[in-house]
């Protein structure tokens, strides 16, 4: 059995609890967190344990997977819990993976570990599909298009201004961009011209909503280079209209063949989901599998998902995978 720890109880922590009951060769050791642990109440009733008391647990746990932010939290706490166990994480900021590797990495061969970051669907499946794609039509144009849907990662970085009770955003892909390039049409596109960003925000009592908002649309990396729209809401209006977690998009690969380049060719592969976190978990899940085995191996370092063989990833064996995969 896989032992695994989940650092940070929220939806994608819920989710990875959940997502531990579809896979037998797991279990879940502990949930661990910055809250006091007797105020969290898990699905299966596992051990809550304070994040204080986590050094304690480098010797019960195969795989701990970090269900944390990453606007501000992997960044600290991916290259500290690498040291001490074999990670999986979702750090998605994509412009700053590079970095977020190196520190990583430099960690995890100092304590003999392995981490996998910048795991899910985006980064994550989307990065293998559009690698394949590139690799399988050299002369061309990869697109993604993500939504419409919640985005976790940008919900989350909102909640960290200040004045910001509750928030959700939204990706929502622009029609006419997609319409191009299903077409063949090959278009360059800038990030604006292909995406909208839509919020909807609560704000704590006295909050200047005009602060909020210019922090919002000016966020590097997040929201500076898109359209972004706000709305001020309530509490309750959040809760009725905007609780679930759809999420989904598709990455497109437009290129040509033949004897003069002639032949247009389009890859196609897509998502949608009724919950991103649930989604997310699954695949943070997987590739625990694949971290445990690398490790029983005796390898060590960070690794992404382009450096795992799908093989890994699965619960059958070799004999099996022959037969009904191949």
């Amino acid at each position: 059995m896989i032992r695994i720890g989940i650092l940070g109880y929220g939806n994608l922590g819920r989710g990875v609890e959940l997502g531990i009951k579809q896979n037998p060769d797991m279990e879940l050791v502990a949930v661990f967190t910055r809250r006091n642990p007797e105020s969290v109440k898990t699905y299966t009733n596992v051990q809550v344990v304070s994040v204080a008391d986590v050094e304690h647990w480098k010797d019960k746990i195969d795989v701990m997977i970090l269900c944390s932010g990453s606007a501000t939290d992997l960044p600290e706490q991916g290259p500290r819990y690498a040291e001490m166990f074999n990670t999986i994480d979702s750090f998605d900021t994509h412009a700053k993976v590079p970095e977020y590797f190196a520190n990583v990495n430099a960690k995890a061969i100092k304590g003999n570990k392995i981490s996998i970051i910048s795991v899910g669907w985006d980064p994550g499946l989307f990065s293998l599909n559009r690698l394949y794609a590139e690799t399988i039509l050299p002369e061309g144009n990869t697109y993604t298009f993500w939504g419409k849907g919640v985005s976790q990662g940008h919900s989350d970085a909102i909640r960290r201004i200040k004045g910001v009770k509750n928030a959700v955003q939204y990706t929502i892909p622009i029609d006419k961009a997609v319409e191009a390039v299903r077409a063949g049409k090959n278009p360059e596109f800038t990030t604006r011209e292909k995406h909208l960003r839509e919020c909807f925000v609560v704000l704590e009592d006295g909050a200047d909503s005009k602060r909020v908002e210019e922090e919002i649309k000016t966020m590097p990396n997040y929201f500076s280079e898109y359209d972004t729209v706000v709305h001020f809401i309530t509490e309750e209006e959040l809760k009725k209209n905007h609780s679930g977690m759809p999420h989904g998009g598709f990455v497109i690969r437009s290129g040509n063949t033949g004897k003069e380049n002639e032949t247009k060719q389009i890859i196609e592969y897509s998502l949608k989901l009724e919950s991103n976190p649930e989604f997310t978990a699954s695949v943070l899940l997987a590739y625990a599998r694949a971290a445990y085995r690398l490790h029983k191996k005796g390898e060590s370092g960070a690794r992404t998902v382009l450096d795992i063989p799908p093989a890994m990833l699965s619960k059958k064996n070799n004999d099996e995978l022959l037969k009904t995969i191949v």
